[in-house]
């Protein structure tokens, strides 16, 4: 058989993709990434970088990259539920305090050259039409330059799919879906000069959400998120839609207006909830081609170098030591569900945006006065502290005393749907 032209091929060349390639390069393997896409170039996106993800670019030798582009450090934030105000900073996190909200054309590029940095191949204005196969395993993929060209085939031990949420690379395999929800939200934002932002706000109301953060440029990315079913008259009236939804979350809408918008809205309610399965013979998957959820929690970006991380280290350790890669990809799948759906489930919740319950209530009002706990609520949200180890009985039992935590247990099994609560 003759010698496949790769390692790997990287079917996406943004953050999942450009991650993976970099990581793989750095194990000295041969990767070839492409992207239909030409750089620089936006797309939608959450923003955020969790502190987890912080963690990783810091590892990677990337942070100082990042915030030398002009990418503000977020250490401080406000969440206000109307009912209940939160202020605090985030915990630390493997040597990071703060999460960081780069523009994509910012963030891609960094990311890009790191792995051109490291050997990789990266390809831009390249359209993957097909996969191509030896038998029930892939070997390959079939494409061409964006505007013309002859098809070219090039082969690979591994091909990955890091190409987003409607992935070619999934379809083509069959990924399997689970854990799969109806889109819940849809999603409004832009960008603001003259409004400036010394920590990130959160918001949540009945049936409305929202975010503000610092990013590049002088610049401060707003969202407004809104219940599905509102499409229609989000899409009569954007504007109004959108500062009606900020109008009701404290001063936010006053302090906008005396801003400058600085560039167009981008809307979408395309913000599908879907889990599959990530790998399989001579592929895998990475980021929302594999695990997508709503932006709510803001959780894509780092989800996608997480994701990176671990294949890279599956990918390299089955291959050093000589065992099946196949073996090394079933590990990659553990790993990852284990890490994302706690907060998968948590996040579906969230999103459908319901009024707050009685024991999120208790929950919130245990926390008055206890900074340290606080931060520890706040870095529940940044990636920083498991949820499933927050809402243990030990935990609440510790926040809450016995007579709270019977009223949480009571609650949980009077309710038999799902519950989008921290408490449950």
């Amino acid at each position: 058989m003759a010698r496949p032209d790769y390692d790997v091929i990287v079917v996406g060349a943004r953050v999942a993709g450009a991650a993976t390639a970099m990581l793989l390069a750095r194990c000295g393997l041969r990767v070839l990434a492409v992207d239909r896409a030409r750089f620089p170039s936006d797309t939608l996106s959450t923003h955020q970088v969790q502190l987890p993800g912080a963690a990783r670019l810091r590892r990677w030798g990337l942070l100082d990259r990042v915030a030398a582009a002009g990418t503000p450090a977020t250490r401080e934030v406000r969440f206000d539920l109307g009912h209940a105000v939160l202020e605090g900073r985030f915990p630390r996190y493997d040597g990071v305090d703060a999460l960081y909200s780069p523009r994509r054309t910012v963030l891609d590029a960094i990311l890009q050259d790191a792995a051109r940095d490291a050997g990789a191949e990266v390809r831009d204005g390249y359209a993957v039409e097909r996969l191509v196969w030896a038998g029930d395993r892939v070997a390959g993929v079939r494409g061409r330059r964006r505007g013309g060209g002859a098809p070219v085939t090039e082969t690979a031990r591994l091909v990955v799919g890091a190409d987003g949420k409607h992935s070619m690379v999934a379809d083509a395999v069959g990924a399997r879906r689970y854990r799969q929800r109806p889109a819940a939200t849809v999603a409004c934002y832009t960008y603001w000069s003259g409004v400036p932002m010394s920590r990130g706000e959160l918001y949540q109301r009945p049936g409305r959400a929202a975010a503000a953060f610092a990013t590049n440029d002088g610049l401060t990315m707003v969202l407004a998120m809104a219940p599905i079913a509102e499409l229609g008259a989000l899409r009569r009236d954007v504007e109004g839609h959108y500062l009606a939804t900020l109008d009701v979350c404290g001063d936010l809408g006053d302090r906008v207006r005396q801003g400058q918008r600085a560039e167009r809205f981008r809307t979408t309610p395309d913000l599908p909830n879907t889990v599959r399965v990530p790998c399989g013979r001579g592929w895998a998957l990475v980021g929302d081609a594999g695990l997508v959820m709503d932006p709510i929690t803001a959780q894509g970006i780092s989800n996608a170098m997480r994701d990176a991380e671990h294949l890279a280290d599956a990918v390299e350790a089955a291959w050093s030591s000589g065992r099946p890669l196949d073996a090394g990809l079933a590990g990659y799948r553990r790993r990852r569900d284990a890490a994302a759906l706690p907060m998968y489930d948590f996040t579906v919740a969230t999103a459908s945006l319901s009024p707050p319950r009685p024991e999120d209530r208790l929950l919130l009002a245990s926390l008055a006065g206890r900074q340290a706990e606080i931060d520890r609520f706040l870095g529940v949200f940044a990636g920083a502290v498991p949820i499933r180890a927050y809402r243990s009985p030990r935990n609440l039992l510790r926040l809450l005393g016995a007579r709270g935590l019977a009223t949480v247990a009571g609650a949980r099994l009077a309710r038999s749907v799902h519950s989008p609560s921290l408490s449950r």
